[in-house]
């Protein structure tokens, strides 16, 4: 059985032209390499898995290559690179700042300076996670690092830049490393199973490269996993998001189309099928709200390249992102932001991710604040010579706002006036904020018609049966205190006596206390109204002495003692207490 390498160690670069996603660092070497411009001391900073080490060990050894090739690489045939690819160079330090991190490892450090190299030109010296030297190791290194021997070069990585002194900073020429994109570690990753041969489509790459987060060593650990997963050497795209416990494009394609429809019932299924197989809602609302960020992005060719996924992929957000209109996007966007930030919060975690996803469902029936209120414009009549002429009348009727199709609609179509009328005197323009419905139903025409429509509308109001008597208001406050969970609230609402004055109802208690009970009941008034079926019903809740318990016996009032006084009864009762106090001088009747 063959000893297997992980492919985070089998295919680390070992050249400068093999580092992926850090050309601008390399080619900076490079160039410094070319015109013998060697720093003697590197800071190579950035996150994990992007190639900070790596490109230490590459620079260490084209330092010491006795044949560099003419683009500045190591031959891989001198003495020097076979020494290094064997790890047994004497010339290359590598040391782990994690775990010799005091004053003696560094000063260990600086006596090896001292001896020249035996073979090659250069002492090179790798520090990894350098941030990690205690304040006493750092001061000690200071004084080698400004002035090293002529033969010594310091190449120190770090993850946390921050967290180095700035003497140390100001030392040393500081490379930056970026996070390694989406495009490189999918192409890196497809070399490698050409390579293994290994079958994987780009959609399962793609999974693989956004879960690694920028470090292509993440990258290369979870593509072995995954093999690993899979029996006939093919990544399939179900295994990578089971192994990965990521969700499927597809739950997010299929809930943004629910929304779209508005269709309620199939978006909360969707919800309940994603909980079902064990994510957290927030983590299916974060989904949510990248998948509706690419559909954003899907909207317009020039913010097309910054939909990082696959070609298949990007046609299905393409055909979504022309079905659905920006307002929708950005509401729900807005709204998957919302719903994350408060999700810690929530007493009702699952309640408040569906109350963001019903808000979601009806964003297309949000009217347009924006358009212009609604009028009635109506023309007077007006007596021009013998005639009596009147003047068309114009509705302007509520503009709503499609979101599917982005255009302004209206209820009903304009009426405008007639270009063949009789010029008349200036004729005044009366508007009104009437409701769009009753608007609808009045008859176009003359004052006097619109004014007979008005008052058959308040007719029809009138006809409204009210059931306010005594008994039935005795019987809906019945029902009100026998429905309240509060025992005192119930106590005070049936302790009330009721009297009824036409369209004024008083409840009479006897205390203060169940007056006050009974006011913050602000849903009492609204229940009666509509029980009675009398929305003109009004309530006061008032104080009556005469219905206030009777009031029992006062029991006698303890006198209060002073210490003073204390100390008297007790000598009165006990003579003890009396020659005590005469030896320790105490007075009392002073």
């Amino acid at each position: 059985m063959s000893e297997f390498i992980v492919s985070a160690r089998k295919y680390r670069p070992q050249k400068f032209s093999d580092v992926v996603g850090q050309a601008h660092v390399s080619q900076t070497l490079k160039n410094a390499l070319r015109t013998d411009h060697i720093a003697h001391a590197f800071l190579f900073c950035g996150p994990r898995g992007v190639g900070k080490t790596t490109n230490a060990r590459i620079l260490a050894k084209i330092l010491n290559c006795t044949n560099r090739t003419p683009d500045f690489e190591a031959c891989e045939t001198c003495d020097s690179c076979r020494a290094f690819a064997q790890s047994a160079s004497f010339n290359i330090f590598e040391l782990d700042a994690a775990s010799n991190n005091s004053v003696e490892h560094v000063r260990s450090l600086v006596d090896q300076t001292r001896i020249p190299p035996q073979q090659g030109k250069y002492k090179v010296f790798i520090i990894d996670e350098v941030h990690m030297l205690s304040q006493a190791a750092f001061n000690a290194f200071l004084k080698t690092l400004e002035e090293p021997p002529a033969h010594a070069i310091f190449i120190l990585a770090t993850t946390e830049k921050h967290k180095i002194i700035p003497t140390i900073l100001s030392r040393c020429q500081i490379f930056d490393f970026r996070r390694i994109q989406i495009p490189d570690i999918v192409s890196h990753l497809q070399n490698i199973c050409a390579t293994e041969g290994i079958k994987a489509d780009a959609d399962s790459l793609h999974i693989i490269a956004q879960k690694a987060d920028g470090a292509l060593r993440d990258a290369l650990s979870i593509f072995d996993r995954i093999v690993s997963a899979s029996v006939d050497r093919t990544i399939h795209y179900a295994d990578v998001i089971e192994n990965l416990n990521v969700l499927d494009y597809d739950y997010f394609f299929k809930m943004t189309d629910a929304l779209l429809a508005e269709d309620l019932p199939s978006v909360l299924n969707t919800y309940e099928d994603v909980m079902r197989r064990g994510f957290e809602g927030d983590t299916f609302i974060v989904g949510l709200a990248e998948h509706l960020r690419n559909i954003l992005v899907s909207k317009d060719l020039q913010t097309l390249k910054l939909l990082e996924v696959g070609d298949n992929l990007r046609n299905r957000y393409q055909n979504q992102a022309a079905l659905s209109s920006t307002s929708f996007v950005l509401t729900a966007l807005n709204l998957c932001n919302d719903c994350d930030v408060n999700y810690k919060m929530a007493r009702h975690k699952r309640l408040h991710v569906e109350m963001a996803l019903i808000k979601m469902t009806f964003i297309g029936r949000a009217v347009d604040l924006s358009a212009a209120p609604q009028t009635v414009v109506i023309e007077k009549k007006t007596d021009v010579g013998s005639k009596l002429e009147t003047k068309s009348t114009t509705i302007a009727p509520p503009q709503y706002k499609d979101e599917k199709t982005s255009q302004t609609t209206a209820e009903e179509p304009q009426v405008t006036p007639s270009s063949e009328e009789t010029p008349g005197p200036a004729v005044p323009n009366i508007k009104t904020n009437l409701p769009a419905d009753l608007i609808s139903s009045m008859k176009i025409g003359s004052l006097d018609a619109i004014a007979a429509q008005i008052e058959e509308e308040e007719n029809i109001l009138k006809q409204v049966v009210s059931k306010l008597s005594v008994e039935n208001l005795s019987e809906s406050w019945k029902k009100y205190a026998e429905t309240h969970e509060s025992p005192s609230t119930k106590a005070a609402l049936q302790a009330a006596q009721l009297d009824l004055n036409e369209k004024k109802v008083t409840a009479r208690v006897g205390s203060t206390l169940m007056v006050g009970i009974i006011q913050q009941e602000y849903r009492l008034p609204e229940f009666l109204r509509f029980d009675l079926n009398d929305s003109a019903l009004l309530l006061e809740i008032v104080y009556d002495e005469t219905l206030a318990p009777q009031e029992t016996k006062a029991a006698p009032v303890r006198k209060f003692l002073t210490p003073r006084d204390k100390l008297r009864l007790m000598m009165e009762v006990n003579p003890l207490v009396k020659d005590l106090a005469i030896r320790l001088n105490l007075k009392p009747d002073e």
